[in-house]
C-alpha cells in the first residue's frame, strides 16, 4: 500500500488479532488516510487500542464482522481463519467485504499453508464435513474474484496472500462510516 499524499483513502483491516500486519499497515497510511479494524477477541481488541491509542487515524471495533455496517474502503485486508468457518458464514462474509470495496479497490486475505489440511484431520466428521463446505464455498469466490496470489516463505508458518477485486459492481451501494468518533471501549 502506496501512501497517496492528495487523497484521503480508507482502510480496513479484519481479524488483526495482536497487530502483526496493523503494524505494517498503519506505516504505509498517510496523513489523510484511516484505517478500521474489527476484532472479534475482546482481549486482542484492547491490545489493539492500547498500542494505538495515540494514532487519530485508527477506528477499534470489537465484534464479528457480520455485527458491524461496513463503510466502502480502497483496501482490504483480511486474516480470518476461513479454514474455521461454515459455508453459509464463509459466503457471507465474503459478499460484504467485496460488496465495501470501492471501485478499483483490493480485497488481500491471508491465510497459512497447510492450515486447510490441518483442520481437516484434527476434526471430527461432523466438523470435518462443515469445514470442506466452508473450504469449497472459499475456493469458488478465490478463483472468480483471485487477479495475484503469492506466496511468502519467510513467514512462520508460511502464509498465502490473494488478492481479490469484485468481478462485478458491488452488491451493496456505498455506505457510510462504521462510526464517526474514536470507539473506547468492547
Amino acid at each position: 500500500m502506496i501512501p497517496n499524499p492528495g487523497r484521503r483513502r480508507a482502510v480496513l483491516e479484519v481479524g488483526p488479532g495482536t497487530g502483526a500486519v496493523t503494524r505494517h499497515i498503519t506505516d504505509s497510511l498517510g496523513k489523510l488516510d484511516t484505517l478500521d479494524l474489527i476484532e472479534a477477541n475482546p482481549r486482542f481488541a484492547a491490545l489493539l487500542r492500547h498500542t494505538y491509542a495515540g494514532d487519530p487515524r485508527l477506528r477499534i471495533h470489537t465484534g464479528l464482522i457480520q455485527e458491524h455496517e461496513l463503510a466502502s474502503y480502497d483496501t482490504i485486508v483480511c486474516g480470518l481463519p476461513f479454514a474455521n468457518f461454515d459455508a453459509r458464514t464463509t459466503e457471507e462474509i465474503f459478499d460484504r467485504l467485496l460488496g465495501s470495496l470501492r471501485p478499483g479497490g483490493t480485497l488481500s486475505l491471508f491465510g497459512y499453508v497447510g492450515g486447510e489440511t490441518v483442520r481437516r484431520t484434527l476434526t471430527d466428521a461432523v466438523d470435518r464435513e462443515r469445514t470442506l463446505a466452508g473450504l469449497s464455498v472459499l475456493r469458488r469466490i478465490l478463483r472468480r474474484h483471485t487477479f495475484r496470489t503469492e506466496t511468502v516463505l519467510g513467514n512462520l508458518p508460511p502464509a498465502r496472500v490473494h488478492h481479490l477485486t469484485p468481478v462485478n459492481p458491488p452488491a451493496h451501494p456505498a455506505r457510510t462510516p462504521i462510526c464517526d468518533c474514536r470507539e473506547t471501549s468492547a
